[in-house]
C-alpha cells in the first residue's frame, strides 16, 4: 500500500474539547506545496503565517500537532484538518461566523449603547469573531452591573442566530427584576449598647422613607465592610479593647427579592487608662511631647485618642525636620483589672532635607507662579507645616481644580526626600454673553472678558458689565499680585455704576458714578496683609416725585453732583484651608473708606467681618459669621444717603426682601442707616448621594441682623431673625444659591421672601 495514501487523514481537532487527536501515525515526509481550503474571509498568506511548518521542510507526528494547535489558537477557526496527497500539504478549515448584530432588549437601567462598548472588552463587537466564550463573559458581566445595582433576580437569555455568508445575530433578553432590599440586620453580641444605637451608625439599613434616596437599604459587601469597621471603630473609640467581630452571614430569600445579614461579634469588657507615659530619643524637651498626649490616667480607652496622639506627636517633630520619626503606643494590658497602659516610644530617625521640589501638571501656568507661594524651599530641612502651607496657598490661587502634594524618599539617601507637587488646571479665562435671574435684581444681563491667571502669570485682569433693574456695573480691573518680589500687590480699576430703586422698597432714587483708583497690598505675616488705595470718582443724582424728604433736602444742601477723593485702608487675615472647599480656618477683614477733604464730602466707613469655620466631622462644618459697620458725617457734613449700610436678602438675612430692613420713612420707604449688624451660624455639609463632589453644598441656618439709624419708625428698628435651608451649586456658569427661610419674630411692617435664589451669575 501506498504509505502516502495511508496518510490521508493525520490529525482531527475536537472541536468541542480543544484536543488534538491522531488517528494515523506517518512516516515523516518532505513538503512539497501547502494548500488552503475552506477559507472565505481570511487571507491564505495568514494561514501561511501562522503555520510552523514551510515548503521543503519535513513534516511528521509533532509538526502536524502544533500546526493544528497554531491554526486553532488563532480563534479564526472552528475546525481544522490536515490531508496530504502526492507530497502536498492541504489545510482544510471551517471558520468561525463573523458578528452581524448585537441587540439587547428588556434594560432600562443602562443606555444600551454604553453597554455595547462594555461588551467590547469582553471581545463581543460587531464585524468581529464570534467566540462563544466571549459571549459567556458579557453575559456574566451584564448579570455583575446589575448585581452591583441591588437586582439580584435579573435574569439574562442569549440567542445566537445563524445568518448567510458565515455570519450571526446576537441577541440579548434581559429581564431587569426588582431591587433586593434589606429586610432585616440582626446584631448578635451587643449588651452595653442597644441594637437601634448601633444601627444607626450603619450605613446599610431597612427600607425607611430617605432610603430611596440614599440607596442605603441595597446591600452591597463593600458597604458591609465599611459598616463592620464603622461599628469596631465605635467600640474600639468607648473602651472596649477587646471587641471582636466573630462572623457574618449573608442570606437572599429563594425569590432575591429580600436580604438579610446577621452580624456576631465580641463587646468584651470595658478598658480605662491605667497609665500613660513617653519615651525614646526626642531631642525636644519631654514636657513638650507629652502636652501633645490626647489620654490621661482614668480615660476611657479610645483608639481614636491614641490614633490621635501619635499623629500629634508626629507632626510636631516633622516640624523639625524629622519626616520619618516613628511613635508606637506600646500597650500593657491587665484584664482582670480591665485596665490599659501605654508607652509612646519615640524613635526620631534620622533629620531629613528637601532635595528637590518637583511641580508637575501646569502647562498654562508658569512654575514661578506656584513655586513663589511655596513656604517650603529646597535644601532646608522637613517641615511638615510649611508643606501644609505651601499647599494651603496653591490651593487658594483658585487656578487649579486639585492640588496634591507627595514626598517620596530619595533613593540611595536616607535623609533626604523630594517635594512632588501635581496640580490640575481649570479654566481661569472667561469669555461670555449670558443672562441670569435673582430673586432681589430679576433679569441680569451680564457680559464680561475675566482672567485670572492672565497669560499663565497669575496676575488677574476683568471686564464687565452687568445689568440690573437695580444696579448696573461697568469695570475694568488689573491686579498684579506680586507687583513686587515679596508679595506686594498693586491693582487698577475703573468703573462706572448706576443705581435705580424705583422697583424696590428703598427710597426712591438714582445714582450715576463714574470713577478710577489704584490700590496696594502688602502682607504683614504669613495670612495678614493690610491694603490701601486711593480713588477719584464722581456722583450724580437724581431724584423722582415719590423720593423721601430726607433725600430731597440732601440734595438741596449738597448739590445734585459731587466729586471726591476715597482714601481707602484695610486689613485681613485669611487662615482658611482651601478657596475650592473649606472646612476650616478663619477669614477676618477690617476696612475703611474715608473721603479726604479735598473735594465735596466728608465722610467716613468703617467695616468689619469675621467668618469662622470648624469642622465637625469628616463631612459637618460648623461657620459661625459676624459683621459690623459704622458711618458718618465729619466737618460739618452729612454722610451721603446713598453710603447708607442695608441689610435683608442673601448674603445678610435670608427671608426677608432684599434691602428692606432697617428705618424708614412716613411712607414707608427703605432708608438703609449709618450703622449694621449681621451674625448668624450655619451647618454645611455634602448633598445627600453626591459622594466626593465638592461642587454642591447644603447647609442649615440662623440668620440675624440689623439696621440702625435716627429717625426709625417705631418697629422697624432692631434685630430680625430667620432660619432655614440653603443649597450653593459651583456650577460651569456661575455659583448658584438657593434659600428657603421662616422669618423669627417678624413685624407687621416688614417685607417677607422666604424662597430666594440667585442663577446664572457669569462673571
Amino acid at each position: 500500500m501506498n504509505k502516502k495514501k495511508l496518510a490521508g487523514i493525520i490529525l482531527l481537532i475536537c472541536v468541542s474539547s480543544g484536543c488534538i487527536s491522531p488517528v494515523w501515525a506517518i512516516e515523516p515526509f518532505t513538503v512539497k506545496d501547502i494548500r488552503v481550503e475552506g477559507i472565505q474571509r481570511t487571507e491564505a498568506g495568514t494561514v501561511f503565517s501562522y503555520l510552523p511548518v514551510k515548503v521543503g521542510d519535513t513534516m511528521d507526528n509533532e509538526k502536524s500537532a502544533a500546526a493544528i494547535h497554531s491554526l486553532y489558537a488563532t480563534g479564526f477557526f472552528k475546525d481544522v484538518k490536515l490531508k496530504v496527497e502526492q507530497g502536498v500539504l492541504i489545510v482544510q478549515v471551517r471558520e468561525r461566523p463573523s458578528i452581524a448584530s448585537i441587540e439587547v432588549n428588556g434594560v432600562k437601567d443602562f443606555p444600551k449603547d454604553k453597554l455595547k462598548e462594555s461588551m467590547k472588552y469582553a471581545g463581543l463587537a460587531e464585524a468581529r469573531i464570534f467566540d462563544k466564550g466571549a459571549l459567556d463573559k458579557a453575559t456574566q458581566e451584564l448579570k455583575r452591573q446589575y448585581v452591583a445595582r441591588g437586582k439580584y433576580a435579573v435574569k439574562v437569555s442569549t440567542t445566537v442566530t445563524e445568518l448567510e455568508r458565515n455570519r450571526v445575530s446576537i441577541v440579548f433578553n434581559v429581564v431587569e427584576g426588582e431591587v433586593s432590599k434589606i429586610k432585616q440586620i440582626n446584631l448578635i453580641g451587643n449588651h452595653a449598647y442597644s441594637e437601634a444605637e448601633l444601627l444607626e451608625k450603619m450605613s446599610l439599613g431597612t427600607p425607611g422613607w430617605f432610603a430611596w434616596f440614599s440607596s442605603s437599604d441595597q446591600y452591597s459587601k463593600q458597604k458591609l465592610s465599611a459598616d463592620l469597621e464603622t461599628l469596631r471603630s465605635f467600640y474600639m473609640d468607648s473602651g472596649y479593647l477587646e471587641f471582636n467581630i466573630d462572623s457574618t452571614q449573608v442570606s437572599i430569600t429563594p425569590n432575591k427579592r429580600d436580604i438579610y445579614i446577621t452580624i456576631n461579634f465580641t463587646e468584651g469588657e470595658k478598658y480605662t487608662i491605667a497609665k500613660v507615659g513617653v519615651s525614646g530619643d526626642m531631642l525636644i524637651p519631654k514636657e513638650e511631647i507629652e502636652k501633645l498626649v490626647q489620654v490621661k490616667t482614668g480615660d476611657i480607652f479610645s483608639r481614636k485618642d491614641m490614633t490621635e496622639t501619635s499623629k500629634k506627636i508626629g507632626e510636631r517633630l516633622g516640624h523639625e525636620g524629622y519626616a520619618f520619626a516613628n511613635v508606637n503606643a506600646i500597650p500593657e494590658i491587665d484584664k482582670e483589672k480591665h485596665q490599659v497602659s501605654f508607652n509612646f516610644v519615640v524613635d526620631i530617625g534620622q533629620r531629613v532635607y528637601i532635595r528637590r521640589i518637583n511641580v508637575a501638571g501646569n502647562n498654562k501656568t508658569r512654575d514661578e507662579v506656584i513655586r513663589r507661594e511655596f513656604r517650603q524651599t529646597e535644601g532646608e530641612w522637613f517641615d511638615v507645616e510649611k508643606i501644609k502651607k505651601s499647599k494651603q496657598r496653591v490651593d487658594k490661587l483658585d487656578f487649579f481644580s486639585e492640588v496634591n502634594i507627595e514626598t517620596p524618599a530619595v533613593q540611595g539617601a536616607a535623609d533626604q526626600v523630594d517635594v512632588n507637587m501635581s496640580v490640575k488646571e481649570k479654566s481661569t479665562g472667561n469669555i461670555s454673553v449670558g443672562a441670569g435671574y435673582s430673586s432681589g435684581e430679576g433679569l441680569v444681563l451680564t457680559g464680561s472678558v475675566t482672567q485670572a491667571n492672565l497669560f499663565g502669570t497669575g496676575n488677574h485682569l476683568s471686564t464687565q458689565i452687568n445689568t440690573g433693574k437695580i444696579n448696573q456695573v461697568y469695570s475694568v480691573s488689573y491686579t498684579n499680585p506680586y507687583y513686587t518680589d515679596n508679595g506686594v500687590s498693586r491693582g487698577f480699576d475703573i468703573y462706572k455704576r448706576n443705581t435705580d430703586s424705583q422697583s424696590t422698597a428703598i427710597s426712591q432714587y438714582s445714582s450715576h458714578t463714574f470713577g478710577g483708583g489704584v490700590r496696594f497690598g502688602v502682607p504683614i505675616a504669613e495670612d495678614q496683609t493690610i491694603s490701601y488705595g486711593l480713588a477719584v470718582e464722581r456722583t450724580e443724582l437724581g431724584l423722582f416725585q415719590t423720593s423721601p424728604s430726607r433725600l430731597i433736602d440732601y440734595v438741596n444742601n449738597n448739590g445734585m453732583s459731587s466729586n471726591n477723593l476715597l482714601g481707602t485702608i484695610g486689613w485681613g487675615r485669611d487662615s482658611l484651608d482651601s478657596a475650592i472647599y473649606t472646612t476650616d480656618g478663619t477669614l477676618q477683614r477690617a476696612f475703611a473708606e474715608i473721603a479726604l477733604p479735598v473735594f465735596d464730602m466728608r465722610y467716613y466707613k468703617l467695616n468689619y467681618q469675621h467668618q469662622w469655620f470648624h469642622p465637625l466631622s469628616k463631612d459637618v462644618t460648623l461657620l459661625l459669621h459676624g459683621e459690623g459697620g459704622i458711618a458718618g458725617g465729619y466737618g460739618s457734613k452729612q454722610l451721603p444717603f446713598f453710603k447708607n449700610f442695608y441689610a435683608g436678602g442673601p448674603g445678610s438675612v435670608r427671608g426677608y426682601d432684599a434691602n428692606s430692613l432697617g428705618p424708614r420713612d412716613s411712607s414707608n420707604a427703605i432708608l438703609g442707616g449709618p450703622r449694621r449688624v449681621l451674625g448668624g451660624a450655619e451647618l454645611l455639609m455634602p448633598f445627600p448621594g453626591t459622594g466626593n463632589e465638592k461642587s454642591v453644598r447644603l447647609s442649615g441656618f440662623i440668620d440675624a441682623g440689623a439696621i440702625y439709624g435716627t429717625g426709625d419708625l417705631p418697629g422697624s428698628a432692631g434685630m430680625r431673625y430667620s432660619t432655614g435651608l440653603a443649597l450653593t451649586w459651583i456650577s460651569p456658569v456661575g455659583p448658584l444659591k438657593f434659600s428657603y427661610a421662616v422669618p423669627i419674630h417678624e413685624q407687621p411692617e416688614d417685607r417677607l421672601q422666604r424662597f430666594q435664589f440667585t442663577l446664572g451669575s457669569v462673571f
